[in-house]
């Protein structure tokens, strides 16, 4: 794989991660991995290609080939940067698992780019109307798994948890790929999450792509909230340490609209 580092555009140009990312871009070209930034999108809307800078439709095929190659990729999302690779690929599945030293037992989620994605891979006992009010967002739902979804992904559960985000570039992703993504937290295992790039930069020489799109706007590092739908029909208020928190906003159209309660259990 040709190595390749794309200068960095950015609303806001962090300067504290100036050197950070000069000494990161000079490690990836030893280790061959490619940094790349995603254009921030003009005041007219479309995001424009600039002389020396990879446009998003490059990125986007650089990070699918890389994906659909078995190799493990870092991306952007609505609430904190994810580790990515193929669900259905089980040696892709095992190295995301080494990368951030994560527990076996702990489950990776599924990212998909439509609703309809999740009947393939997912037994959905709910009304389509509750996805559509819920995705894309910052939900991660929790369903019966289908016979469909590689048997090596969380094969202690029947469970898994499926994200749609809310990020143009993860739900374009999923699309070319034609496969749910697994998808956690890029950062090693039980430490903080992440909402720049150069937080995880130790994780950059394991990784094929390491996809920049800027800070994220969600500070609170916690992640999407995770309601079960599996059959309790509740939502999971998970401890801070988690990767994912409850919203309000959650809480308020699902116990308003559909009556599912908090469980409030740590």
């Amino acid at each position: 794989m040709k190595s390749a580092v794309v200068e960095l555009i950015g609303p806001r140009g962090a300067h504290r991660a100036a050197a950070a990312r000069r000494l990161g871009a000079d490690m990836c070209k030893e280790l061959k991995t490619k940094v790349l930034r995603l254009l921030p999108p003009t005041s007219n809307g479309p995001t424009v290609r600039r002389e020396g800078h990879t446009d998003g439709a490059e990125i986007l095929s650089c990070t699918a080939n890389a994906l659909k190659e078995g190799h493990v990729v870092a991306v952007p999302t609505d609430t904190i940067y994810g580790l990515a690779c193929l669900a259905q690929n089980s040696e892709a599945v095992r190295k995301t698992f080494d990368i951030k030293g994560r527990n076996g037992h702990k489950p990776l989620a599924i990212c998909v780019g439509e609703v309809q994605d999740i009947y393939k891979y997912c037994k959905v006992n709910v009304k389509k109307e509750l996805l559509d009010d819920l995705l894309p967002g910052p939900v991660t739902l929790v369903f019966e798994r289908s016979e469909a979804l590689n048997t090596d992904l969380n094969p202690f559960t029947s469970l898994v948890g499926v994200r749609i985000p809310d990020h143009a570039f993860m739900r374009r992703l999923c699309q070319m790929c034609g496969e749910p993504l697994a998808l956690t937290s890029a950062n090693i295992s039980s430490h903080s999450s992440t909402l720049e790039v150069y937080e995880f930069q130790e994780l950059w020489p394991k990784l094929a792509v390491v996809v920049d799109g800027g800070p994220i706007t969600d500070q609170s590092r916690l992640g999407s909230t995770v309601v079960d739908l599996s059959g309790t029909r509740r939502i999971k208020h998970e401890t801070s340490n988690s990767i994912f928190s409850a919203l309000s906003s959650t809480f308020d159209v699902l116990e308003r609209k559909y009556g599912l309660s908090e469980d409030s259990e740590k």
